[in-house]
Order: C-alpha cells, then sequence, then structure tokens
C-alpha cells in the first residue's frame, strides 16, 4: 500500500476553485493549461517501515527548501508529490513509472536505499528523467543510468576518513561488522583496503541482514576476537537497537573501541541512546553540530518547522537535491529531460554540511568528510568535529 501527499503553493481562492472544479469534473481549457505549465517533481521515500525515518527527514527538508525558496520557477509552479515505497524496490519500480509517464514529473528523486535507487534507475533511463539520489550511498548507483545525480553521499567517502584516523591512533587490529547489501560491503571492503595498507589486522569480517538484525550474535564473535576496536555500518534508523546490544554485550566495557561511519550515531536517533555513545567517533560528511553560518541557519530553520527533530544526514541529502533540481530549472527556464540534466552537472555550492560539488563527469557529490566524536553539548549528545578530509572524491570510482 502507497501513500501519496502534494505539495502545491497557491492562493486560498484558487485553491478551492481547483477543488472545485476537480470534484465537479469541469476541468476548463485555463485551468489544463495551469497544470501544463507546473513543473512536478516526484519524491519516493520510505514513508513507513523500517527505514521510514530516512523518509521523514528527506520529505521535510524538501519542504523546507519550498517554503524558504517559493513554489515558482521560471513563472512555473513547483509542485512536489511524495509517494511512499515502504522500503520495497518493485513498489519503487513502479511509482517511479507512474510519476514518469502519468504525472510526467520532470524529475525523480529520493531513494532511501541502493535498491531502491537500483529498481528506479532503468526508468528514469527510458523517460530521459533526471533521478536524484538524495539518500542511497552505494558507489556503483551513478553507474546504472547516465541520468542519475548523486547529493548524499557514498559509503567509501565516509569509510576511508575513519580508516585513516584509526591508523593514527594507536588501532592495530579491528573486526568489521556491517549491514549486508551494497554500502555495507562498500564500506568493508573501504575501510579494510585502507586499514590494511597503513599496517592494521582485520581477523573477522562479519556482516548482518539488512531487515530485522539480530546484533547480539554477531557481537558476541567480536568479543571472542578481542579487536582494539569494531568498525560498524548499519543503515540509517538501526543504530539505537545496536547500541543497545553493544552495551548489553558489555564491549563498552571490554575496552573495544566502536568506529565506524556516521550511520550508527544518526542525529535523529543519537538523543535516545544514552551514555553508551559517548566517545564513539566516526567519519560522515554532515552532523548537526556542524559549525558554519549555514547549517546553524538551517538547523533552526528546520527545527522550527520539525519541532520534535533535529536534522540528521539524510536531511541534508533532501536539501541540497531540491537545491541542485531548483537552480538546473531557473538555468533552463523550465526545460526537462537531457538539458536539466545538463544543468545540474557541475553545481559548485555552499550546503549546511560545508561547500560541495556535483562533479559532470561521475554526476557524483565532492564534499569534506569529518571526523567526529560523540559528546555531550549543553546536556545532549552531538557528533561533535574534530579533524576533516577536504574535497573527497568518491574513491569507488576509481576501482
Amino acid at each position: 500500500m502507497t501513500t501519496t501527499r502534494r505539495l502545491v503553493t497557491h492562493s486560498a481562492l484558487g485553491a478551492l476553485g481547483t477543488i472545485a472544479c476537480a470534484a465537479a469534473g469541469l476541468l476548463t481549457p485555463g485551468f489544463a493549461a495551469a497544470q501544463a505549465d507546473a513543473l512536478k517533481i516526484g519524491l519516493i521515500l520510505p514513508m513507513t517501515g523500517p527505514f521510514a525515518s530516512t523518509g521523514r527527514q528527506i520529505e521535510a527538508a524538501a519542504r523546507l527548501w519550498m517554503a524558504q525558496n517559493g513554489a515558482k520557477v521560471a513563472g512555473k509552479t513547483v509542485e512536489l508529490i511524495v509517494k511512499d515505497d515502504a522500503g520495497v524496490a518493485d513498489t519503487t519500480r513502479r511509482l517511479a513509472q507512474e510519476l514518469v509517464v502519468n504525472d510526467k514529473v520532470v524529475a525523480l528523486a529520493g531513494f532511501g536505499l541502493t535498491p531502491l535507487a537500483l529498481a528506479a534507475a532503468p526508468v528514469a533511463t527510458q523517460g530521459k528523467t533526471p533521478l536524484v539520489v538524495m539518500a542511497a550511498a552505494t558507489s556503483s548507483i551513478t553507474e546504472a543510468s547516465p541520468y542519475i545525480i548523486r547529493t548524499s553521499f557514498t559509503l567509501p567517502q565516509a569509510a576511508i576518513g575513519i580508516a585513516e584516523w584509526a591508523a593514527k591512533n594507536k588501532i592495530k587490529k579491528a573486526v568489521t561488522m556491517v549491514t549486508d547489501y551494497g554500502p555495507g560491503i562498500d564500506a568493508e571492503k573501504f575501510f579494510v583496503d585502507r586499514f590494511l595498507l597503513n599496517g592494521g589486522t582485520v581477523p573477522e569480517k562479519l556482516r548482518t541482514p539488512l531487515r530485522s538484525p539480530d546484533f547480539a550474535p554477531v557481537l558476541q564473535k567480536v568479543r571472542d576476537a578481542q579487536p582494539d576496536a569494531v568498525f560498524v555500518f548499519l543503515p540509517s534508523g538501526q543504530g539505537a537497537a545496536f547500541m543497545k546490544q553493544f552495551a548489553e554485550r558489555g564491549l563498552d566495557k571490554a575496552g573495544i573501541k566502536l568506529i565506524g561511519t556516521g550511520d550508527v550515531v544518526d542525529d535523529d536517533i543519537l538523543a535516545d541512546m544514552g551514555d553508551v555513545a559517548l566517545g564513539v567517533v566516526t567519519s560522515h560528511h554532515y552532523s548537526a553540530a556542524h559549525k558554519s553560518p549555514a547549517n546553524q541557519k538551517y538547523v533552526a530553520a528546520f527545527q522550527a518547522a520539525n519541532p520534535k527533530m533535529r536534522p540528521n544526514f539524510m536531511s541534508v541529502g533532501g536539501y541540497d537535491g531540491m537545491r541542485v533540481i531548483y537552480k538546473a530549472l531557473e538555468a533552463t527556464k523550465g526545460a526537462s529531460g537531457e538539458a536539466l540534466l545538463a544543468a545540474m552537472k557541475g553545481q559548485i555550492f555552499e550546503s549546511p554540511r560545508g561547500q560541495v560539488l556535483i562533479d559532470a563527469q561521475t554526476r557524483d557529490i565532492v564534499q569534506d568528510i569529518y571526523i567526529r566524536r560523540v559528546e555531550k553539548v549543553n546536556g545532549a549528545l552531538y557528533n561533535v568535529e574534530f579533524d576533516a578530509m577536504k574535497g573527497v572524491k568518491d574513491p569507488g570510482k576509481n576501482r
């Protein structure tokens, strides 16, 4: 079952007129022309199911961009069509087809997990419709269609940062524990390759299922291996359950450091993890604690619009994704297809995460990767940045 929400800015009178006409089936030529002038963006997200936090964050950020920048581009109304795929790839593919064929969207966007982005890739190619990946992070995604642009990150970008830090901080022996699908395999490969290159050893490489994982038996294997650290990648939303079991198994008391990519201490759920998360070191492209005027404004605006939420790395992928689409529509005066795609390539701008570039050749994002430690700031847990790798391209594209 899917749900759909539409966000359109009209005057109150115009909105009432639209509803009345639609209800009566009396769509006038003027109304049809207005609909033809709409620039529709299809946002496909997991709004229900185990990965709903991803969808919630991205939708909130996309709506914030529109609230701040208006719903008119090149004299046309922008319409955001939000569809829930519940994290199921077959549903993603069907929704993408409906949006391209029936709704005639100028762009597809969202895609909370790698299998979902890959399911929609052929639809983007066949329909010559730009597809903006705002979340999914397997390196190879952009190779699945020449119409894919990414505004999130890749796991190789994040994994090499923490591998470099570990090697410089007396971590000689590490076990890896990743989710067994594309991003986890990327994270494992690039962490291990860089860690071994720097003289470390990896006695165990452990994997957990994407859905309904039980971390306890895997964590027991970690404890039995007695490493200096365990490197962890988990998809957004699973970190709280993992941290609970990490503490229950006593790994925090056994002297085993927890390191990883930033997904495991996702800002959206960090506050609920408790003090067991203190001291966890990760590498990632965004933290709500990032110190820049642009981010301070973003966090304040996001929380004003969503009082019970803290923006996380998924949100910034959605916010910047809307920026890329808007600026391309402005540059092309509302064009679609190849022209819109070309206008997305090469964009460089100041994001809440720092300066970013959409690489014109790879269509992937180039960005800073930060080393962060979980600390208490004014009584709340935050990922506090203390080092950075500047302008990191996706290492996966160098294979």
